[in-house]
């Protein structure tokens, strides 16, 4: 691998002869820009604004752009010039835990190589230094102009270098975070973890682009005088449509455990979830259309009706109360069978006692017992 900076690395009073590498690439697939109606390259020409003039490279340098737009020039001797220890020298300051390390701060990567054969026995004793203790190094180096922070860690058999933001260059969450409170159940905490627990862990190496594989397989099929590979249909995202969390969450651990070939028994979790009678407060659920309030079929209604059954049916029972027969006889179309059966009987009941109190004379010997008793009690 090609080097793209030369220097040492300083450790206390030791110097050790490196060879900087970059350690990523790029697989992206790259495009060029083409005139459409002819397919011709488009090309960017660096032109003078002054002049209108396109301007070689040679002649092309530095400046730096005042507040009110006054260009200050900038030379490469003037940045030569200045005091920075770190042009040549990988200068380490201190050796942390790689947790105080924050992964926000992480830039390029690169591989540290020693430089000739005398540069091998300090490079050695470093990186076993830095795997016994565990620690990483925090370095300062020089790159392309300025100066950056770099961790030092070990890969393999080689020492790594992370290049680093500075810290006032991570910019603080501010009204990143959701404004409005929302409460988390401990059923949905468990489904969570039952979910990560499902999916487990996974070889990094094993992961790939499928899409940069995809844009490989239609470019080939283009030129080999084809229309490309048809893309999958893709289903339309919802963006912002409120979803049920405890349902996502059961679905997404029982599609894990079959992806796994693992049975897809009710998750940890789940079932306390189907228990509790409360709705995620995230997702409030809508009641189902076929519960209309009110039913004929509600309890609480057939019982109500029942009773008013059970009323009418006394009321019609009292002599007194001839309206109410009449009601009961001849009652609405809209009441229940029931109803009409106990008014009608009712009505019978009525009509025969009205029927003996005119007729005196067909009472039976018990009626008229029961009557000839007060005389003797008044004699």
């Amino acid at each position: 691998m090609r080097s793209i900076w030369n220097g040492a690395i300083s450790f206390g009073l030791v110097s050790i002869p490196i060879k900087l590498v970059n350690a990523t690439e790029s697989r992206s697939v790259s495009f060029r820009q083409v005139h459409t109606e002819d397919g011709g390259r488009v090309r960017y020409k660096k032109v003078c604004e002054l002049d209108g003039e396109e301007v070689p490279q040679a002649e092309i340098g530095k400046a730096y752009e005042d507040a009110d737009g006054t260009m200050i020039p900038i030379t490469d001797e003037d940045l030569a010039s200045l005091p920075l220890p770190t042009a040549k020298t990988i200068e380490i300051v201190a050796f942390v835990p790689a947790g105080e390390i924050d992964p926000l701060q992480m830039d390029a990567a690169y591989y540290l190589s020693a430089n000739g054969v005398p540069a091998a026995k300090p490079y050695t004793l470093l990186r076993e230094a830095l795997k016994r203790s565990d620690r990483v190094a925090v370095a300062k180096y020089a790159l392309r102009g300025r100066e950056r922070l770099g961790m030092l860690r070990v890969v393999d058999d080689v020492i790594a270098m992370h290049g680093l933001l500075w810290p006032d260059e991570i910019r603080a969450p501010e009204g990143v975070a959701p404004e409005s409170p929302v409460t988390v159940r401990d059923a949905e905490l468990d489904l969570a973890d039952a979910l990560m627990a499902t999916l487990g862990e996974v070889d990094i190496s094993t992961l790939h682009d499928d899409y940069r594989t995809a844009v490989e397989e239609m470019i080939a099929a283009k030129a080999e005088g084809g229309e490309g590979v048809p893309a999958p249909a893709r289903e339309e995202e919802g963006g912002g449509r409120v979803i049920d969390l405890m349902a996502a969450l059961e679905s997404s651990v029982r599609a894990a455990r079959e992806a796994r070939g693992e049975r897809a028994g009710p998750a940890e979790g789940e079932a306390e979830a189907a228990d509790s009678a409360d709705v995620a407060e995230v997702t409030p659920l809508k009641p189902r259309a076929g519960r209309a309030s009110g039913s004929a079929s509600s309890p609480k209604s057939t019982d109500a009706k029942k009773s008013t059954s059970r009323t009418a049916a006394k009321k019609t029972a009292a002599p007194a109360r001839k309206s109410t027969s009449k009601t009961a006889s001849g009652g609405s179309a809209k009441e229940p069978a029931a109803r009409k059966t106990t008014a009608k009987k009712a009505a019978k009941k009525t009509a025969a006692k009205s029927t003996a109190k005119k007729a005196p004379a067909k009472t039976p010997p018990k009626t008229q017992a029961k009557k000839a008793t007060p005389r003797k009690r008044s004699a």
